[in-house]
C-alpha cells in the first residue's frame, strides 16, 4: 500500500507507540537513613504526568536511594494501571541497580530491596510489555528534579520522625509528610 492509499489519521502499521516512563530517587544523607524521595514523570498516548513524594517514612532504617528508585518505577506503573494503561511501557531510569536488577543482569542481593523487586516484576506482569532501560543522568533530569523536590517539600515536616527529636540543618519547607505516600 502506497502512503497517499492510506487514510489520513491513520497509522501505517497499527502499532501504538509506547508509553514513556521516567523515574528516579534522592536520599539525604546519601547513604540513607533520612528521607528518601522519588520522582517521576510519564508521557505518550496522550498522556503527561509528572509525580513525587516521600519513598518511605522518615527516618525509616531502609530509607535509601536505592528504595527511593524503585519506588519512583513502581508508583509510575502504579499511575498508569490505575488510569487504565496496560499497553506497551518503556521505564527510563539512570539507576544502573534498578535497570540491572529488572533485567536480569544483576541478583537481587540486599534483602530489603527483594520486595520492591517483586513488586515492580508484579506491577510489569499486567501489562502488554515493559521494557526497562538505563538513560545517563542527562537523559533523567526532569525526574530527578522531582525526587529532590519532593526532599525539599517535605525536610521540615519530616524532624517529627527523626529519631533524636532535633530538627536537620537546613530545614526550609513547611509542607508535612503525607503519611499515605510514606
Amino acid at each position: 500500500m502506497r502512503d497517499h492509499e492510506i487514510p489520513r489519521g491513520i497509522a501505517a502499521f497499527g502499532a501504538e507507540a509506547p508509553v514513556v516512563v521516567h523515574f528516579d530517587g534522592a536520599c539525604q544523607p546519601p547513604r540513607g537513613g533520612g528521607l528518601a524521595a522519588y520522582g517521576f514523570t510519564i508521557e505518550g498516548v496522550g498522556l503527561a504526568f509528572q509525580d513525587h513524594g516521600l519513598a518511605v517514612r522518615p527516618y525509616a532504617e531502609h530509607s535509601t536511594n536505592n528504595v527511593a528508585e524503585y519506588v519512583g518505577a513502581i508508583r509510575a506503573l502504579e499511575w498508569l494501571l490505575e488510569h487504565g494503561h496496560d499497553g506497551e511501557v518503556l521505564v527510563r531510569g539512570d539507576s544502573e541497580l534498578v535497570i540491572r536488577q529488572m533485567n536480569g543482569a544483576y541478583e537481587v542481593r540486599a534483602e530489603h530491596l527483594r520486595a520492591y523487586h517483586e513488586r515492580l516484576r508484579q506491577l510489569a506482569g499486567r501489562f502488554r510489555k515493559v521494557v526497562f532501560e538505563w538513560v545517563p543522568r542527562e537523559e533523567n533530569a526532569e525526574a530527578d528534579a522531582l525526587s529532590k523536590q519532593a526532599l525539599e517539600e517535605h525536610r521540615t515536616g519530616a524532624r517529627a520522625y527523626r529519631p533524636n527529636g532535633r530538627p536537620t540543618a537546613g530545614s526550609g519547607s513547611d509542607a508535612e509528610p503525607d503519611p499515605d505516600r510514606a
